[in-house]
């Protein structure tokens, strides 16, 4: 009875909390919120402006372009909570544009987090999502997620891999029989793309420009391997020498090598995974191969690039940046499979 009241008047919630975006999505119907991670809030404020509504694709509008009075900011930073209080206003608002609750019943809730996560920052995802209005809450690695989300046959006795590049970590892992045999967390991933393409064009171009410029290119040309037909694009940013406007052409070839560095510690980062491996596994791997997600996978030639520097068969999953948030989805729809596997916080 209790269940059906459940299902009937409050809607369980699967949580991808990003650090540039957030995506919830609910079991049987699909991804309901996809925005950005970002909140404004007037200066000298705790506040979210515009009456509670400056939150996601509303505040990343904001993003560089705020007047003194009002600051638009990412309350994560690398995939954890640096502010506690702004955090806990972006998930109520979230969740109440979600999940439908009546009876005053409160919504269950998986957020997926990163591997590296310590204790306290486990403790403060837990209470941010509590006072945001989330009943039961449990936690589950990116990683694990996500190999779940990308249809992976982690319940086997067979290596499956699986390498989450979202906007503040990669998640890399092994899995076999329903765990995870050996795994990375690193802090490097979009965010880190993006200031290294901002370093690139500082230091080759004396041009200052925002992280948002940054970003852009990276998707309309930005690449880890090369391309049959190579890109450009117009860049304007603040020349450093005049201290005036200035405009440059950009190519691919250039943002590939600004890429080079990040997209080397992503390899690092899968290869001591491997290595922390049984033989056993690392020859499944051979024939399994890794499964790329998160929305950093999107960038062009990465799968070629992991394959080739790897050398083991690579492939980017389908809507790589909802794969976590699916897996999350399915955990929720069979919690009497998956539920003693996750972090309940008792």
């Amino acid at each position: 009875m209790l269940n059906w009241l459940r299902q009937r008047f409050c809607t369980d919630l699967a949580i991808d909390l990003g650090t540039t975006s957030t995506q919830i999505g609910l079991p049987g119907e699909g991804i309901r919120i996809d925005e950005p991670s970002v909140v404004a809030v007037p200066a000298g404020s705790r506040m979210v402006a515009g009456r509670g509504a400056a939150v996601g694709k509303l505040a990343h509008q904001m993003l560089g372009r705020t007047p003194e009075s009002i600051s638009a900011v990412r309350p994560l930073s690398h995939g954890v909570i640096n502010d506690f209080e702004l955090t806990e206003s972006m998930l109520k608002y979230f969740i109440r544009k979600a999940a439908r609750q009546r009876l005053g019943m409160k919504p269950r809730v998986i957020i997926a987090i990163p591997g590296s996560i310590t204790a306290v920052e486990k403790r403060a995802v837990f209470n941010s999502a509590e006072r945001a209005g989330a009943g039961r809450v449990w936690l589950i690695e990116e990683s694990r997620a996500a190999g779940i989300g990308a249809g992976l046959p982690v319940s086997e006795p067979l290596a499956s891999m699986v390498c989450d590049i979202g906007g503040g970590t990669t998640e890399v892992a092994v899995m076999s029989l329903g765990d995870v045999v050996s795994s990375q967390s690193i802090r490097i991933a979009g965010d880190a793309m993006d200031a290294a393409i901002v370093q690139y064009l500082r230091r080759s171009y004396s041009l200052r420009t925002g992280e948002r410029t940054a970003e852009q290119l990276k998707i309309h040309i930005g690449s880890a391997a090369p391309l049959d037909h190579e890109l450009s694009q117009e860049v304007s940013g603040l020349d450093t020498a005049s201290g005036s406007p200035r405009k440059a052409v950009i190519t691919s070839e250039e943002v590939r090598e600004a890429l080079y560095e990040p997209l080397q510690k992503i390899v690092d980062s899968v290869r001591r995974t491997i290595e922390n491996c049984q033989p056993e596994l690392v020859a499944d791997l051979a024939d399994t191969g890794l499964v790329l997600t998160g929305g950093s996978a999107l960038l062009r030639g990465i799968d070629q690039f992991l394959n080739l520097q790897l050398g083991i068969p690579v492939r980017v999953t389908e809507s790589p940046r909802l794969t976590v948030t699916r897996g999350a989805m399915i955990c929720l729809d069979h919690l009497d499979q998956w539920g003693d596997r996750l972090d309940s916080g008792s």
